[in-house]
């Protein structure tokens, strides 16, 4: 389906690789003005270049690490004061925190995972909304997890965190409703991504399977036998942007091929 974001700009975080990145292809393709957030400029600068520009956008980028949120916050507020503009699109995007059991995570873990996923996707929030609620619009999209529905066996840190933005996302929804801007959380399911690599190798290495004996394993948990393209997650991802859905505020959008063994 197409869509028309040729008046829209998007900040789409993480947008270097993967889910976050592919967003960025799709709303650029269908007209958003695309500023990347990520920590590594070289590879912005390269994905900034390779965006599509059928409306003649002018795509930028922000360098910022979130796992360093006061200088995150503070990078954006002086992109947003030095370009004078405003976003009419936020979407909250980073990698995963590392995998393993719950009772082995350290303090530090859930502290850090804590500040790169909700302290981060609160400070954008706080930056972007003034203006989307001064024009009575705007788009608020959190790449989560189905974790936040269903726990993923050997990701604890990564289920809590989750969890915790889906209901700071639930929240959100329902004091922004009234200014016309909807917040709402897409949860990929097994996708192939850098990430999905990296938990795929985790588990060869600490159960001695091969790799397609650990894809088989996944592949069983999953009604449509296969894993998900990014660009598969990011056409979930545009249609929440969109106008077209104006009402559909403060749901978790699982895209997951059937895995979440719940409603």
């Amino acid at each position: 389906m197409q869509y028309d974001f040729s008046s829209q700009r998007a900040l789409v975080g993480g947008s270097t690789q993967g889910i976050g990145r592919a967003v960025a292809e799709e709303l650029a393709q269908q007209g958003a003005t695309i500023t990347l957030l990520a920590r590594d400029e070289a590879r912005l600068r390269g994905v900034a270049a390779a965006l599509p520009t059928p409306a003649g956008q002018v795509h930028d980028y922000l360098v910022a690490d979130f796992s360093q949120p006061a200088l995150l916050a503070q990078r954006l507020s002086a992109y947003l004061a030095m370009h004078a503009v405003s976003f009419d699109i936020l979407i909250n995007n980073t990698g995963g925190p590392a995998g393993g059991p719950i009772l082995e995570a350290s303090v530090d873990a859930f502290r850090e995972a804590f500040e790169q996923h909700l302290v981060c996707n609160h400070l954008l929030a706080q930056a972007l909304v003034p203006a989307m609620r001064e024009r009575g619009y705007g788009r608020i999209i959190n790449i989560i997890s189905t974790s936040v529905k269903q726990p993923l066996p050997g990701l604890g840190v990564s289920n809590t965190i989750r969890g915790a933005v889906a209901n700071w996302a639930k929240t959100l929804a329902t004091e922004l409703g009234p200014y016309g801007i909807t917040v709402n959380n897409v949860l990929p399911g097994a996708t192939v991504t850098q990430r999905h690599t990296s938990l795929i190798e985790k588990k060869v290495a600490s159960t001695g399977q091969s790799v397609a004996e650990v894809e088989a394993g996944m592949l069983q948990l999953i009604p449509a036998k296969r894993f998900a393209q990014a660009q598969e997650v990011a056409t979930a991802v545009v249609f929440l942007a969109s106008k077209a859905a104006a009402y559909i505020t403060g749901i978790n959008v699982p895209v997951d091929g059937g895995r979440t063994g719940n409603l």
